[in-house]
């Protein structure tokens, strides 16, 4: 059973009508369902079972403590990419040793923190964070673990231009041929321990095929690596499995489909003692969310339909970033109105098509454009589907609207790990002056 379905017309997530927890919570709101994610990371831990992988969850994709917790309780561990993130999972309860800490830009005090509490590792993007990562150690006179990340100039052609992180001229990772030279300078060194490498080459991507190159690429190096007489026993693959968004053209690919690729290629690592490590976000938490919104206006434009609804890109960044496609429909039609996929450019005979805009004062506010949809009226609850990733995470306060709540729901159970901002919220870390 699908986390979110129409029964009778009428959207619920697991047990819960969405247009009754609408009325008690108000809109704009995100909901999430427990069931998604712990589905969707057990079939993750399943279906690389073979490789017996330390999973850790990325953090950036969806944040909320009790999502933390939810998916450290299942076993995962977690991917920070700032102090902030670091800090968040520490709340959860996350053990340090189970944290690694990637990024391209971690500031100095980040650093500093991130050592004295004994993170489990560094994914590591350059010689001269390198540098500064042996100097803080050294310095408080720890041993860090660290992972190169290298740059393989592979991606997938269909991975959108901004979110390409694998492709030569980038700002990520050390292209490979620079790498020997490397631990050649920095192996030996008493408080690194320089045992691994790292690949993280986007997101989404749509097929185990980039991950293979980049697998040939970074194999290739290892062996190098221990022809020099360096020990690499961990391989970190990053993430970046693709999340279906519903459309025909990306249709959902199952977890199996990437691991059995990627197992027989890193079973020989392996079977000689190695480990590996993976860090999914989008394909975990993506369709475990939906955000709830109501239409304030209907209005003609020239020849076009328009929505206008009480969220926008302030709460839902990624079709005004990215160009992305979300599936917009009605929380409540009558059956035989309920959506027969999840298509965001699907066409019913007899549906008008509208434009839906958000509130906010910006052209790129918007949230699906030609959208062939039920009958749609003020007061309308409408859901936006594939939210739970890159959603919340990305929200902001621009033109002070107050960030939405987040409810958890789990069977007929609701609970809200976030609360509604308020106006008072938006102005609070002014209220206070002093000379600096």
């Amino acid at each position: 059973m699908e986390a979110f379905e129409y029964r009778a017309g009428e959207l619920f997530c697991e047990d819960v009508s969405l247009q009754e927890l609408a009325e008690r919570t108000k809109t704009p709101a995100y909901v999430y369902s427990k069931r998604a994610f712990e589905q969707q990371y057990r079939e993750a831990a399943e279906a690389f079972a073979e490789l017996a992988p330390e999973v850790r969850y990325s953090v950036k994709s969806c944040g909320n403590l009790h999502i933390l917790k939810l998916l450290a309780s299942c076993g995962a561990g977690m991917d920070v990419v700032s102090g902030g993130e670091l800090y968040r999972a520490l709340s959860a309860g996350v053990q340090a040793e189970r944290i690694c800490f990637a990024g391209v830009g971690k500031a100095d005090h980040e650093l500093i923190e991130a050592i004295r509490i004994g993170v489990g590792s560094f994914n590591v993007e350059s010689e001269q964070e390198l540098e500064t990562i042996e100097r803080i150690a050294r310095e408080l006179n720890k041993r860090v673990r660290v992972a190169i990340r290298i740059n393989p100039d592979v991606g997938d052609s269909k991975t959108h231009v901004k979110t390409n992180t694998g492709k030569r001229g980038t700002k990520f990772g050390i292209d490979s041929e620079r790498v020997p030279a490397v631990f050649q300078a920095f192996a030996r060194s008493p408080h690194l321990e320089l045992e691994s490498l790292h690949v993280h080459i986007g997101s989404p991507i749509y097929s185990p095929e980039p991950y293979l190159r980049a697998i040939a690429v970074v194999l290739a190096l290892a062996e190098t690596l221990r022809a020099q007489g360096h020990v690499i026993n961990k391989l970190n693959l990053g993430g970046g499995f693709m999340a279906s968004y519903g459309s025909s053209d990306a249709p959902e690919v199952p977890w199996s489909v990437f691991a059995g690729p990627i197992t027989e290629a890193l079973r020989p690592f392996v079977a000689s003692g190695g480990r590996c490590l993976i860090e999914p976000g989008r394909k975990i938490s993506a369709n475990a969310g939906v955000l709830l919104t109501r239409v304030l206006y209907t209005k003609k434009s020239g020849d076009r339909n328009v929505v206008v609804v009480d969220t926008g890109m302030t709460h839902l960044m990624r079709p005004a970033l990215y160009d992305s496609e979300h599936f917009i429909w009605p929380a409540k039609v009558v059956p035989a109105h309920a959506p027969s996929s999840r298509d965001p450019r699907q066409r019913r005979a007899g549906f008008d098509v509208y434009d839906v805009h958000g509130p906010i004062c910006e052209s790129t506010d918007r949230l699906g454009e030609g959208r062939a949809l039920p009958p749609v009226q003020r007061g309308d609850l409408l859901a936006i589907f594939t939210t739970g990733a890159y959603g919340m995470v990305m929200a902001s306060q621009y033109n002070a609207v107050p960030r939405p709540p987040e409810v958890l729901i789990s069977g007929s159970e609701s609970l809200l790990i976030r609360r509604r901002e308020t106006y008072e919220d938006l102005v609070l870390a002014e209220l206070e002056t002093r000379a600096i």
